[in-house]
């Protein structure tokens, strides 16, 4: 009974909700005080921070004892450990972890990110080159002895959201294939959040296709009979969640800003795809992906009223004042098809990289 007793009197643990975000709600932050010391709290002084693929930046977190201006206790070592949190919440992709001197990021972050110590509390981490795969929650804990406490900054990254599918034809990606279909145009397979921000914007698409976390989905900002009802509310639709292998859908791709020049290749003659192809790479440039001539329409207001080729084999033009006999109705990225690349003749956009 005394061993008991000594065990509650040692330490005093709790949880409580997260602050700051709604849809964290099923999410606790537990909190462990040692009893004869004032319990280390873990800030982030921004919940948010906003950012473009190639940029840099800071994601904010400090530590200190509550009703001190202490850092550290000077007994227990400080370990500061970065994480990404997966859709669901239930794992954790390491990032970054640092105790005393030693240091050691994962995956795709090494050699990017590093702590910025602008203080003796300050546990916030740079990401330099942000990647598209940046994107998401990220959660910062600090642990000190028996204490610990985190926090949740959000990276937002600045982009356009593009409904896209093969050319086979509608609903013809399982998840996998959709993974890939983005990477290969320039992008990754946008979140929900980065779908419902574009639905917000206007996006108004009545194929469904699939997300980051697995769930299949439409934006709807017009209801109409033949997607969802005409009487039904506007909003992003769900068709819930499927089997990543054997169900098949379209994708919704999200890419950002790029690091080079988008361009309609001038060029005496109209071209067959593989004539497109060699032009652009006689130009010192490559045929544009479909991410890239999003990113240029949307980011850039990239306007043209001529359908060319791009990488997919795909033809489009990208309008952004919309006009006659050019997108009178609205302004976007127009499809015109996946024409036979051996006979129709189309002019061509393409991509040249800035080293």
């Amino acid at each position: 009974m005394k061993s008991l007793l000594f065990l509650v009197l040692i330490s005093v643990c709790w949880a409580e909700p997260h602050p700051d975000n709604s849809s964290l709600e099923h999410e606790r932050i537990v909190h462990i005080q040692a009893e004869n010391g004032p319990r280390l709290l873990v800030v982030a002084e921004q919940a948010k921070i906003f950012s473009h693929r190639g940029g840099n930046i800071t994601l904010p977190c400090k530590f200190y004892h509550e009703h001190t201006s202490t850092a550290g206790s000077g007994t227990h070592k400080i370990r500061v450990k970065w994480t990404k949190l997966t859709y669901d919440y239930l794992k954790e992709v390491d990032v970054f972890v640092a105790m005393g001197h030693h240091r050691k990021s994962y995956g795709n972050y090494q050699g990017r990110v590093f702590l910025r110590e602008s203080s003796e509390n300050d546990a916030s981490l740079i990401i330099t080159n942000i990647m598209l795969e940046d994107y998401g929650r990220y959660k910062c804990e600090v642990i000190e002895g028996l204490e610990d406490d985190t926090a949740v900054v959000t990276l937002n990254l600045e982009g356009v959201v593009f409904p896209y599918s093969p050319r086979l034809g509608r609903y013809n990606l399982n998840f996998h294939e959709a993974e890939r279909a983005c990477m290969e145009q320039d992008s990754v397979i946008a979140s929900f959040d980065q779908l419902y921000d574009a639905w917000r914007s206007g996006l108004d698409w009545c194929n469904a296709g699939w997300l980051s976390d697995g769930s299949v989905q439409y934006p709807i900002t017009k209801p109409r009979e033949p997607c969802g009802g005409k009487n039904t509310v506007p909003g992003v639709r769900n068709y819930g969640f499927w089997d990543k292998d054997k169900s098949r859908y379209d994708v919704f791709c999200f890419t950002s800003n790029f690091n080079g020049r988008f361009y309609y290749l001038i060029h005496p003659t109209k071209l067959t795809y593989d004539e497109a192809v060699q032009a652009c790479l006689k130009d010192g440039a490559q045929i544009a992906k479909v991410g890239q001539i999003f990113a240029a329409w949307k980011l850039l207001g990239y306007d043209r009223c001529d359908a060319g080729w791009l990488a997919d084999g795909s033809v489009r033009y990208p309008i952004s004042r919309p006009r006659k006999r050019c997108s009178p109705s609205e302004a976007a990225v127009r499809f015109v098809g996946f024409p036979d690349k051996k006979h129709k003749l189309y002019g061509v956009y393409c991509f040249r990289a800035y080293n």
